[in-house]
């Protein structure tokens, strides 16, 4: 997984539609705001990197979201989390004592 691929906003929000489930490129191109040939650029780019699906269906491509390589990045971030949340409830602790301190 190229983590550039999720870098760009609009194609966070594209994901982020899709979660809710699968879209014309028109609904997408409405949501973003952007012109059509520009959410096809960024729809052909999840393609590429199996983030998203396509199913043609007579004019229509539907593209669906597919979880897997997110289920791979959350995965790898996992040791991350746990240092970040032993470093927020260190900071919570000493949040705590300064208040008990005044």
């Amino acid at each position: 997984m190229r983590f550039d691929v999720l870098a760009d906003p609009n194609r966070r929000h594209i994901l982020d539609l899709l979660l809710q489930h699968p879209r014309s490129v028109g609904d997408i191109t409405h949501h973003l705001g952007l012109t059509q040939p520009a959410t096809s650029k960024h729809l052909r780019i999840l393609r590429e990197a199996g983030l998203v699906t396509v199913r043609k269906d007579a004019q229509r491509r539907w593209y669906e979201l597919r979880p897997t390589p997110l289920a791979e990045i959350d995965a790898w971030l996992t040791p991350y989390r746990k240092l970040w949340n032993h470093t927020l409830d260190r900071l919570e602790q000493h949040l705590d004592t300064m208040e008990d301190d005044q």
